[in-house]
């Protein structure tokens, strides 16, 4: 398998472990060169953020033992589907994003300038 890029064109880095995210649940916002895998912008969860999501039909807060899923609190690193961060920063209540851990795909759907102004590791 091919090195996966960020949106700032470096390695892609592990996004988080507590809780296990990723669509594969390796900790990256990865594709593993898969089609159709979009859960590819690394935030750091905020309850603006949680409460949006909830309200718009995603819960991500309540507990899924089912599905090995605690629910998400305020401060967790979640890989977010791309088009749920669009929608949420169409709104106005966009989570912070991690730049370095978030896949290069996303730039198909969000412009750069756009996810610099929400990054958590640059500013």
């Amino acid at each position: 398998m091919k090195s996966e890029k960020n949106v700032l064109g470096g390695e892609l880095r592990a996004c988080g472990y507590a809780p296990l995210t990723g669509y594969f649940r390796d900790g990256c916002c990865a594709t593993h060169d898969q089609d159709g895998v979009a859960h590819l912008v690394c935030v750091q969860v905020t309850d603006e953020f949680l409460e949006f999501s909830v309200e718009r039909g995603n819960d991500l807060v309540t507990p899924r033992p089912e599905l090995r899923f605690r629910g998400l609190k305020q401060g967790d690193r979640w890989c977010l589907h791309v088009l749920r961060w669009v929608e949420a920063w169409e709104a106005g209540r966009a989570p912070r994003v991690i730049l370095e851990a978030t896949h290069e795909n996303v730039l198909r759907y969000v412009p750069l300038s756009a996810l610099k102004r929400h990054a958590l590791d640059l500013n």
